[in-house]
């Protein structure tokens, strides 16, 4: 009986490092860090800010005559600025917030 306790002793080592229910330690490099940061955000919030503007000229537009007789449009911003803010918004700021990398300073993480 001696003899087999320490084969058994023996074994147990080997069995609990095949263990599938081992925890893992974590290291730095395996913790998610989100991909935008704070400034990110800021181009996105000026993005949206931009496209409500956008709106709002555009809207300026309804009137009760908004064209004349002869087929011109009366109001400059919601014929021209209106369509120009929009596409900045959509097309500027808000890909830019979602692409741009920012570097991140030294002393923060």
């Amino acid at each position: 009986m001696a003899a087999k306790s320490r084969i058994t002793a023996q074994e147990s080592p080997k069995q609990k490092s095949k263990s599938p229910s081992r925890v893992r330690k974590t290291r730095a490099s395996d913790i998610f860090k989100f991909p935008l940061t704070k400034s990110n955000f800021i181009l996105l919030a000026a993005g949206l800010l931009v496209i409500v503007v956008g709106y709002l000229l555009l809207a300026s537009g309804i009137t009760e005559e908004p064209a004349v007789l002869d087929g011109k449009w009366n109001n400059f911003f919601a014929v021209t600025l209106a369509p120009i803010v929009l596409v900045i918004g959509y097309c500027v700021l808000i890909p830019l917030g979602i692409m741009k990398v920012f570097k991140k300073e030294v002393g923060k993480e």
